[in-house]
């Protein structure tokens, strides 16, 4: 027992798993998601380019082809990009590939090339690029956020000088800046402006000393934090363009509900233009219900990223936070509004349906038993007339069995009997109506023993 749980126990051996059931399928894949990404790490000053596209339609066999045109990476096959992430590093050059559900991000780190840091007014990034403008060009989708970030080094004691050197850095536009950590260890820039090159900048300012591990893990926030931002409001087109529809939508119910209280048409009339309108919504639903759920969950990220930054405010600039709050969260509020609307008139259409299709059913219980009411009294009046016409075949039978023995009775005179044919008849009628009366009764009760059910 002691060798069993020193086994089990080792941190260290592999043979364990034989003192386990078998493992989940995905077991080992489920575990090692928290690895799938790994922090990046980046020696300041550096400039990380960013490019995040949306991926609706491309494969990555695509994608690798474009990662192959980068030096020394002719290698590269589908399989090195089943986990959705790479890193490639050529020379002093870093980039990072991954794959999301909807978008591939593209991040490019590479030292600071002279004279475009801090105390430069609005430089030019791109000239001096590891890649060619050709292979950011060339990149497979649709570009959703492209950023140029820049970390440098700073003196973040005085902060009146260090927030106009900021503003000159971004050709002095208005900024919004923030300090970030507890203990302040850097700034955030930006001004959230799309350039002609189609990138919008930031910059990250640190003092001397600060680690790659913490530098990685700022422009990684700060990167998802916008590429995020923007993909929460690929939601706000969508809420526009459905308003009308939905504002006619609910125009056409509020006008069926009315017709229905007033009950001037026929319900089934109303109940085939309720399932039309119902179609509709439904369909509405069906085609954007993802994006309005999606646009929630990033906008949930984009939170979450803020919170991570743990900012401070600099004296005479918004924060990151605040600015997010005041121009992100009306649009959001939007989205969520027309989702919930879109919810709410299906909810009200199936509550009006089912309204309509409870007077409908009572109605057609009304009907059903007028109906049967009709076939019970025309089973009573058969019953009557049944009972009429066996009286009146009781009577004809006995007649013709009277008529009979009459004739019998005539038949023996002729042969020379003492018998009077009219008395005899006459008395025999009492017995007759009796003897037809009895063998009808036992026809009836003949039937009703074989055909239960029918009576």
């Amino acid at each position: 027992m002691t060798d069993s749980i020193s086994a089990t126990v080792s941190p260290t051996s592999d043979r364990v798993a034989v003192y386990l059931p078998t493992d989940f399928e995905a077991r080992r894949a489920l575990h090692n998601e928290v690895h799938a990404r790994p922090p990046a790490r980046i020696r300041m000053p550096a400039l990380v380019v960013y490019v995040a596209v949306l991926n609706e339609g491309i494969t990555r066999e695509q994608e690798c082809e474009h990662l192959q045109r980068l030096p020394g990476h002719q290698h590269l096959t589908p399989a090195d990009l089943a986990q959705n992430f790479l890193r490639l590093r050529f020379g002093t050059h870093t980039l990072k590939w991954e794959r999301h559900s909807e978008f591939t991000r593209y991040s490019l780190v590479q030292p600071l090339p002279a004279m475009v840091g801090l105390g430069s007014i609005e430089p030019e990034l791109l000239a001096n690029l590891a890649v060619s403008t050709d292979w950011l060009q060339g990149i497979p989708g649709r570009t959703i956020a492209a950023i140029k970030l820049i970390m440098a080094h700073a003196d973040l004691t005085d902060s009146a000088h260090t927030l106009e050197e900021s503003r000159a850095w971004f050709g002095h536009r208005t900024v919004v800046a923030s300090v970030m950590g507890n203990n302040g260890h850097s700034w955030a820039v930006t001004d959230f402006r799309l350039r002609a090159s189609g990138f919008e900048r930031m910059l990250v300012l640190a003092p001397e000393g600060t680690t790659e591990s913490r530098a990685g893990r700022v422009s990684a926030r700060l990167l998802e934090m916008e590429t995020y931002r923007l993909m929460a409001l690929l939601g706000l087109p969508v809420a526009k363009a459905i308003m009308p529809q939905l504002a006619e939508s609910e125009r056409e119910l509020a006008d069926i509900t009315a017709r229905v209280e007033r009950s001037h048409e026929t319900d089934h009339h109303l109940l085939e233009q309720l399932a039309g309108l119902a179609a509709r919504i439904e369909r509405l639903t069906a085609d954007h219900s993802y994006r309005f759920s999606a646009t929630e969950a990033y906008h949930g990220i984009v939170k979450q990223r803020i919170v991570e930054l743990r900012e401070q405010a600099i004296p005479g600039t918004q924060t990151l936070g605040e600015f997010m709050a005041r121009r992100l969260s009306p649009a959001m509020a939007t989205v969520a509004a027309t989702s919930q609307r879109l919810q709410g008139l299906s909810e009200r259409i199936t509550r009006t349906t089912a309204l309509l299709r409870t007077r409908v059913d009572i109605a057609t219980e009304t009907q059903n038993q007028l109906l049967l009411a009709k076939l019970t009294r025309g089973q009573e009046l058969q019953l009557h007339l049944q009972t009429t016409v066996e009286g009146l075949s009781i009577a004809a039978i006995s007649y013709y069995v009277v008529s009979l023995l009459l004739y019998g009775a005539k038949a023996a005179k002729a042969a020379g009997l003492p018998v009077h044919p009219e008395m005899a008849a006459g008395a025999l009628i009492p017995l007759v109506l009796w003897a037809v009366w009895k063998t009808t009764r036992r026809i009836h009760a003949k039937l009703h023993a074989a055909h239960p059910e029918h009576h």
